[in-house]
């Protein structure tokens, strides 16, 4: 029998790339997309491209309408304005993956300090940080995951295993990281137009981003204590992908092919991170459209330091992809059905 799946907040990007994704899935029915601002308009109207593969029309959000129409759903909606929203998927009792950031932070007075008022705080303790690749056991048991954000995922797959093993200092680590635009969001801000971006590469909340904390959070988890880094993100002029480049002092004598190993073994049943060999590097191209976190290592003998750089998709890995193999493994499933589609290239 299919899992019947509703997405709530579904006329944004992440709501049409879970769209997209899910409406090839074998073990899914589509069977409610909720959107205040396009309720009664045919899918196809917003999202041309699924014209004769979902024709089905945008809804008013109703949780008390879902309880017989949906066993899973995924919440696509603004920060903030998730937290009621969940509440009320959880009490109708339906599982729910939130691809917002109400609920990654464990901490509500961290999450207060960077986003507002947690409105929901007793249901931080029952979510689980959806990064399968080290959370997976916990996933399975989940009725409530937290999707990780795009660039969190870019930076922590990277440096988790190595911290893990105490490779490198966990004072002063620097997080580079360049996004195309899509990770703005649909937004009609003149800021994000043609015009605007083509041609530019601009950096922005520099020192205070809000996926700073949740960066943070994960590799403090994986290093055993506390630790600050400094996180810079960019725009790039491009749609999709995220390319994040991080630099780590040495604390050991390692060379290259050591690290390649450590990665590969840590990630050896986790079928969407690509370990490069020796020599090569990540391109946005060459993860787009899919679900692939790929990763290349160097090491600079010079100034003994770790250099790790990461390509994904950021609406894919970085979102929806990674909503959907969230999903599977609540659902028992195989993690990669649905996502099996190699990246677009060129």
């Amino acid at each position: 029998m299919a899992i019947q799946c509703a997405i709530i907040g579904g006329s944004g990007y992440t709501g049409g790339e879970l769209l997209r994704i899910l409406s090839t899935h074998p073990g899914v029915e589509i069977t409610c997309v909720t959107s205040r601002k396009y309720a009664g308009m045919p899918i196809s109207a917003l999202f041309p491209s699924l014209r004769g593969i979902v024709d089905i029309n945008f809804e008013d959000y109703s949780p008390e309408s879902l309880k017989e129409r949906a066993q899973i759903a995924f919440t696509a909606v603004p920060h903030q304005a998730a937290m009621p929203v969940v509440r009320e998927l959880l009490d109708a009792g339906l599982k729910v993956i939130d691809l917002s950031a109400d609920f990654r932070l464990h901490d509500a007075d961290v999450y207060e300090n960077w986003y507002g008022e947690h409105s929901q705080k007793e249901l931080l303790e029952r979510a689980v940080y959806g990064l399968p690749e080290i959370y997976r056991e916990k996933i399975k048991a989940a009725e409530l995951v937290a999707n990780p954000g795009c660039y969190p995922t870019s930076a922590i797959l990277p440096l988790y295993p190595i911290l893990k093993r105490g490779i490198v200092d966990s004072n002063g680590i620097i997080i580079d990281s360049k996004s195309g635009v899509s990770g703005a969001g649909r937004t009609s801000s003149s800021a994000f137009g043609y015009s605007e971006v083509n041609e530019g590469f601009k950096a922005y909340k520099v020192c205070e981003h809000r996926h700073t904390p949740e960066i943070e959070q994960e590799l403090s988890m994986a290093c055993g204590a506390p630790l600050t880094l400094n996180f810079t993100p960019h725009l790039v002029p491009m749609t999709r992908g995220i390319l994040t480049t991080s630099y780590s002092k040495l604390k050991e004598d390692v060379d290259e092919q050591e690290l390649i190993d450590i990665l590969r073994d840590f990630y050896n049943e986790s079928p969407f991170v690509r370990v490069l060999d020796q020599g090569l590097f990540p391109d946005c191209h060459n993860v787009r459209g899919s679900n692939f976190c790929d990763i290349g290592v160097r090491v600079c003998k010079r100034t003994n330091t770790l250099i790790l750089i990461s390509a994904i998709d950021n609406l894919v890995k970085g979102a929806s992809g990674q909503a959907v193999q969230n999903m599977n493994i609540m659902e028992g499933l195989d993690e990669t059905i649905g996502l099996q589609s190699p990246p677009l290239f060129p």
